[in-house]
Order: C-alpha cells, then structure tokens, then sequence
C-alpha cells in the first residue's frame, strides 16, 4: 500500500468516527494508534485529551510543532448532504464528509506526513505533531498545550489549499444586558423598556470607528443576536440582550473591545434602565473530565511577509512548486491565535479549501492530500534549519516581530 493510499484510508476512518466537541475520545484513539503504528518515537494523551506525537530529534535545531484539532461542527441534515457525511466516501478524485477538509484531512496529512521521519535518520529538531480537543468551540485543548509547553515554531494544518498562511483575524463575543421595568404594552409610560436603549446602542454602533491592520484590514464588530426575557408580544420586556462579534487585528484585546463599548451603553440608556457589556465565560468539559472556564475570546495574529519564519518556509517550499509559493492570510480564526499569543511563531499550511469549511460539500481532493504529505515532510525536516540560518542571516538586524494580541 502506498503512502497516499494509506493516508487516505486513515482519513477514511477519521471521517467514519464521529468526533463533536467534548466527544473526541474514540477519535484520539485511532489518532494514538496511528501514530504508533508509524513508528513515532512517543505517543501520549494529555489531561485535556490531546494527542500528542514525538519524532525526536538530534537537539541541533528548534522544535516544530504541528497541531491540527480533532473535533468538528454538527453535520447538520444528512438528507442535504450529496454524499452520507460520516460515511468518508471516494467519488470523483475526492473523499467526502464531514470533517474531510476541517480538519480531519489536514490531520491524517500532518500524522502521515511528518511520520515519515519516525524510524529513519533523526531530524535535526524534535517533531511533534499534536491533535486537540474542542477547537470548534473556544480551543480548550489548545489553551491547555500551549500554558505547558514551548510549543517553538508551529504549523498550524486548517485549510489552505496547501498555500502557506501568516495570520489571521481573532474572535471576540460580547453582550450587551438591559435591564429596564417590565409593564403592559397598552401603558408604556409605566415601564422602561429596554429595547428602546438597544434602538439607540445600535444607532450608535454604526459610528464606531475600527483599528485598522495594514495586513488583516480593518476589525469588525456586528449585532448577530436580539432576544428578551419575553415570549408574549403585548408585554414591554424587563430585560433585552444583545450578542456582538467582533473580529479583532492585532493590538486588541476582548477587554479593549469591551471597554470601547461601555461609553456607547452608557449613553444609550434612558431612564429606569442599567446596562452591562460582558465577554461571556464558558465551562467546557473535555471527554478526560478536564473543566476550563474560558472567555469567548480567539486572538488575531499576523507575521509580517519579512518575518524569518515566513522567509525560510518560502525557501523551504520553493523546491515543491513550479512558481512562487503563495503567502496569504485565512480569513476565520484558529488555535493559532492561542499559540501565537503564548510565544509560539506560527504559520499555516494545510491540505483542503476552506471554501468547503462547515458546508453540506464538504470534501477534500486525494491529490491535494498527497501533495501535503511530501509538504508537510519537508517542513519537518528542513524549516527549522532553515529557520535558524534565515534569523541569523539578518545581519544584526532586529527582525519583525510577529503581532498577537495583549495580555492574556
């Protein structure tokens, strides 16, 4: 059996597991046994249920780490679906399902890929390659892997038609509370009704200047959801809630978001009514038992094009392509984010479109697949070195620094 092939029937049986945020174990198991039948030098699981993989290395280079995740968005209706969603069918030069492009594609690609070194001549750096839990849903396992360990450079796998990605916009998710006086709606004077405070808020909204990145372009902040402590259309409300997204650029926090949007509530408010903007907190449970509370916060992060670490793996790809190797930015949010802002040099590559992403067409190409093995091997092996010898060529220069967001 040939590489490709063995690749594919394992992304195959990734597909056939279903593997929802909080229900991954089975999942990691294949992903464990996998890596162990390759050969990989140790294999473990972590408290968060994270798989985590070592073709270690002769201590000459940085680590690499690539990371993909293992879950994956609801399926939706099956009846939609072309092809059965979990059912990791080849038609047409393609493997369908759910999962087949996010993420379980790039992953099989990255186990596969980066396994080809296990069992023959070291590398000059340690290799790791790390699936985790829950990223479709705040990135817990990511959190977790990255406040323990120095994670050094870093692939990150989400689709990218195998083009090389340096950033991407974060995710900030706020609310905004009004609480006014409930009353019948024939006798408004004798409430204050709370959505009359949302009417002026989201007026004022509109007038809200945005940070703008010279590389992700300007930061946006969009009302996604309205609802009321009220089922019944003849009674003014006591309380109307409103959900906000925000994609943020580099220089701002979920905190700085939030702490814009309370002067704009403040003076939205009439009176008898109060209001809050909050960043809601999560409990997450992974399927080990381990519980997080997390803030409804995904970091941007962006290399500059200079950046040493967008330079050599430009260098180290070049061979595998017959012009130049494209550099771009993903347009949603990934681990990368937690990565990056934890001191991990971040860059994407993956088999897959991201077009595809969370839709009933889900799927992702065998050729794509195979090109991404012989990808994801060369950037084991030689980005770090080159990495090295690219940083050090900057003749005393200090190089750019990669842009994350603040704090913590």
């Amino acid at each position: 059996m040939t590489d490709r092939d063995r690749c594919v029937e394992f992304l195959q049986q990734l597909i056939r597991t279903e593997s929802p945020p909080g229900g991954e174990e089975e999942v990691a198991g294949l992903v464990r046994d996998e890596m162990e039948e390759l050969g990989y030098d140790e294999v473990r699981v972590d408290d968060a249920g994270n798989v985590l993989g070592l073709v270690a290395g002769r201590g000459e280079a940085p680590t690499v780490t690539f990371n993909t995740h293992l879950d994956h968005v609801d399926a939706g209706d099956p009846e939609a679906w072309e092809h059965p969603p979990f059912g990791g069918e080849v038609h047409d030069g393609r493997v369908w399902g759910r999962g087949a492009a996010d993420i379980k594609g790039p992953l099989a690609a990255q186990v596969h890929g980066a396994g080809r070194l296990a069992g023959g001549d070291p590398p000059a750096g340690d290799v790791w390659v790390t699936a985790t839990v829950q990223e479709e849903v705040g990135g817990l396992g990511a959190r977790h892997l990255a406040e323990r360990r120095d994670l050094g450079l870093v692939v990150v796998g989400e689709p990218s038609q195998n083009e090389l990605r340096r950033g991407h916009r974060g995710r900030v998710e706020l609310q905004v509370r009004v609480r006014g006086r409930s009353a019948h709606a024939s006798a408004p004077e004798r409430g204050a009704n709370p959505l009359r405070v949302m009417g002026r808020f989201l007026t004022d909204l509109e007038t809200l200047d945005h940070p703008v990145s010279p590389d992700l372009g300007p930061s946006t902040l969009v009302p996604t959801r309205l609802s009321t402590d009220q089922e019944s259309a003849n009674v003014i409300p006591g309380e109307a809630r409103l959900t906000l997204d925000c994609r943020t650029v580099p220089g701002q926090s979920a905190e700085s978001v939030r702490e814009r949007l309370e002067p704009l509530l403040e003076r939205s408010l009439v009176l008898g009514t109060e209001g809050e903007v909050a960043i809601p907190r999560f409990d997450r449970v992974s399927y080990t038992g381990m519980r997080m509370t997390m803030p409804a916060d995904n970091p941007a992060f962006v290399l500059p094009e200079d950046h040493p670490a967008v330079r050599s793996a430009v260098e180290t790809l070049t061979p595998h392509f017959d012009g130049d190797v494209p550099v771009d930015l993903w347009t949603f949010a990934t681990d990368g984010g937690h990565f990056a802002r934890a001191g991990g040099t971040v860059i994407g590559l993956g088999p897959g479109e991201e077009s595809l992403a969370h839709t009933v067409e889900e799927s992702i190409a065998v050729e794509e697949l195979e090109r991404a093995l012989d990808l994801n091997e060369t950037m084991a092996r030689e980005w770090p070195v080159a990495m090295e010898a690219t940083a050090a060529g900057t003749d005393g220069e200090e190089a750019p620094e990669q842009e994350t967001v603040p704090g913590g």
